[in-house]
């Protein structure tokens, strides 16, 4: 993928190294969403919220989640400035989609985190990989998860990198536009809730797909680079995770969707190049 090199993003939050909340049980909140989707996320927050969502005497604490001035610009490796400048494309494009339709775009911020973080949706761990909490409308990640999905799952590449955010960023829109409210009647766990998840990440997948067509319209993309993000969607469909853990598939459980499930999705907003095109249940 080309780009700007010299690019540094407003948007990100650079957490490194700021060390893991001590927040005792949070873990648990996460724990669902990371296993259940957004179902897991709502259901969970209703019966967690009181304990799990860092409230003091009825105040957010969220200190952790501050920019630190100090840090800032220091810790600048190439990744990061790669993830910068992928947030920014991703938002600048959504930016421009909801304004051609008389909307308005609030951006997500980002929060760049080692080993495990504080975040509106209770506590994130990178062995969950990255994540969107719409409490607080920011995207987490720690960026070992790339050395995991290249060396673990086969799946190298910038651009590889680069539909990871834009997958993230496609739960900020749905955010946005009201999509996730079709999960709140589902219990995380039950058939119902399972599709509903289901149905939420195959459209974030191809809302990452109508960026990845504007890459391609402003000559942005290297040859391979959309192979690179359908190993990626190939590569964390539910049916090959199960496969690899557990030397079987359960499709009862997919919170996620299988790989061909993921790649038809990204492909379907990468030909389309609309919104429109990621309206349509995403079920086959």
């Amino acid at each position: 993928m080309r780009w700007d090199r010299d690019h540094r993003s407003e948007d990100v939050i650079d957490e490194r190294g700021a060390g893991a909340p001590s927040f005792a049980g949070a873990g648990i909140l996460f724990w669902l969403v990371s296993r259940f989707g957004l179902p897991g996320l709502l259901v969970g927050g209703a019966l967690l919220a009181a304990n799990y969502f860092f409230s003091d005497s009825g105040q957010d604490d969220r200190r952790g989640l501050q920019a630190d001035p100090s840090r800032q610009g220091q810790a600048g490796d190439e990744t990061a400035h790669f993830v910068g400048f992928v947030l920014d494309d991703v938002q600048s494009t959504w930016q421009r989609i909801f304004s051609e339709r008389g909307l308005r775009y609030t951006p997500a911020k980002l929060v760049l985190f080692t080993g495990a973080t504080r975040s509106g949706c209770g506590t994130g761990s990178a062995q969950a990989g990255p994540f969107y909490c719409p409490e607080d409308r920011r995207v987490y990640i720690d960026l070992s998860f790339y050395r995991e999905l290249a060396r673990r799952f086969g799946a190298p590449g910038d651009f590889a990198q680069a539909y990871v955010i834009a997958h993230e960023v496609g739960h900020h829109v749905q955010n946005l536009l009201g999509g996730e409210r079709g999960a709140e009647a589902f219990a995380p766990g039950a058939a119902q809730g399972n599709a509903a998840s289901v149905q939420l990440e195959l459209q974030a997948d191809c809302y990452a797909g109508v960026w990845a067509h504007s890459t391609e319209t402003r000559k942005l993309l290297d040859a391979g680079d959309v192979d690179e993000a359908l190993r990626a969607a190939s590569a964390v469909g539910d049916d090959a995770l199960q496969r690899q853990a557990e030397g079987s598939v359960h499709p009862e459980s997919w919170t996620h969707g299988s790989s061909a499930q993921r790649t038809a999705s990204f492909r379907r907003g990468y030909e389309g190049g609309t919104i429109e095109a990621c309206r349509a249940r995403n079920s086959r």
